[in-house]
C-alpha cells in the first residue's frame, strides 16, 4: 500500500488508467461512500453527443462502471484510495 498526494493521484488516474480496469473508493456528491470497479476508454456504449459541462474543470473523471455497464463520473476531489494492477494507493492531501 502506497500513499500518494492528491494532485499526483489525479494525474496518475488521468494518464495511467486509459483502457485498464481499476477500482476506486471515493465519496459521491451526495456524501455517501462508493467503491467502484471501472475502466477508462470504453466507447462501445456511447450514443453520441457530448457532456454539457467540462468534467475536467469540475474534477470529474468519466469512467465505465463494469458491474452496472453504465458510464459514471468519479469525483477526483474526494478519492480516498484506488487500486491499479494489484497496487493499492491511499490518497492524502
Amino acid at each position: 500500500m502506497l500513499t500518494i498526494k492528491r494532485n499526483r493521484a489525479i494525474a496518475f488516474l488521468e494518464a495511467e488508467t486509459e483502457g485498464r480496469i481499476f477500482s476506486v473508493y471515493f465519496q459521491k456528491m451526495d456524501g455517501t461512500m462508493r467503491n467502484m470497479v471501472c475502466r477508462r476508454g470504453v466507447t462501445r456504449h456511447l450514443r453520441g453527443g457530448e457532456l454539457p459541462y467540462d468534467a475536467r474543470s469540475r474534477l470529474l473523471l468519466t469512467v465505465f462502471d463494469v458491474s452496472k455497464h453504465e458510464y459514471r463520473n468519479v469525483n477526483l476531489a474526494s478519492v480516498v484510495s484506488f487500486k491499479v494492477s494489484g497496487e493499492t494507493f491511499v490518497v492524502s492531501d
